[in-house]
């Protein structure tokens, strides 16, 4: 039987084409909401967790992912010698960390992206963390995927009730409800047409897999846009075992998309205790100024 959840992927391989052309030389993955790269929220969201092994699969351009978590003995010796010593202990509080790092040559999708990290996982469930899905911190949605892992030993997919109009842009399950807030999956589709999806029923950037999902990856054909996707190859390991997913009603922020990435730094700034309250009275400021302006349009 399968062991608990100790091992995370984040995959960093593609190309952040929706945030072009900030991501040409740089990763998505490393842009900032507010102090932090989206990448080390889903870092600690996992150590919360008790996760304690992370493969991060990167590709061309994603060295600087490597460097932010890794020492930088110039830039901790001035701290040092500056007595920023609350700097210097939050840029080296991930050190720690057992981290490794497979490189994907190319971006053939994230199913490819999984397949990759079969040497990491070996025989033991995986959870997934897409750090473009931003969790906050005081949700517990991969805690609660985690829980009931330990109960089912099947995989667990995150689900989302997304507006059927944006179904298409994600993978949507068909299945049954079998508990609150948890469904047994008989079928997924990639990115379907709002009248063709069998639900509204989206997955997230959350999973839990078990190790036979490399199996089917292995055998695996390029699906829609020519990728290797994670879905199809679920969709093949539905035949052999149970899937579920998990239905997260909390708050989730697309930050792989402008507005989504908006919305978050935001938030993220209107909690932050330095930030806050000088930027609450801006955007307050900001508000008015805006609804001035549509009333003169009017």
């Amino acid at each position: 039987m399968f062991s608990d959840v100790k091992k995370v992927i984040f995959p960093a391989a593609g190309l952040g084409t929706r945030f072009l052309p900030a991501t040409k030389a740089s990763p998505k993955e490393m842009l900032p909401i507010v102090d932090k790269p989206m990448i080390q929220y889903g870092v600690e969201e996992a150590l919360s967790c008790d996760i304690s092994e992370f493969l991060i699969i990167t590709g061309k351009h994603k060295h600087s992912i490597e460097d932010h978590f890794d020492y930088a003995f110039e830039l901790e010796d001035k701290l040092k010698k500056s007595g920023k010593d609350k700097l210097l202990e939050e840029i080296n509080r991930l050190n720690h960390i057992n981290l490794a790092y497979i490189r994907q040559g190319y971006a053939l999708g994230l199913g490819h992206a999984i397949l990759c990290a079969k040497p990491f996982v070996k025989d033991e469930p995986v959870a997934v963390i897409l750090s473009d899905d931003i969790i906050p911190p005081e949700e517990t949605l991969l805690l609660d995927m985690i829980r009931l892992y330990r109960r089912l030993k099947s995989p667990i997919l995150a689900l989302e009730r997304v507006p059927k109009k944006e179904v298409s842009r994600y993978g949507v399950i068909s299945g049954v409800k079998e508990s609150e807030n948890v469904y047994r999956i008989n079928g997924l589709v990639e990115k379907p047409a709002p009248e063709k999806a069998p639900s509204s029923l989206a997955i997230i950037g959350r999973y839990i897999l078990t190790p036979d999902i490399f199996d089917v990856l292995e055998k695996a054909k390029p699906g829609k846009g020519g990728e290797i996707q994670l879905t199809d190859a679920i969709n093949e390991l539905l035949q052999k075992r149970p899937v579920y997913g998990f239905l997260f009603t909390g708050k989730r922020y697309d930050a792989g998309d402008k507005l989504g990435y908006l919305k978050a730094t935001v938030d993220f700034a209107l909690k932050n205790r330095e930030l806050s309250g000088a930027f609450g009275e801006y955007l307050l400021e900001t508000a008015v100024k805006l609804k001035n302006n549509i009333h003169k349009r009017v």
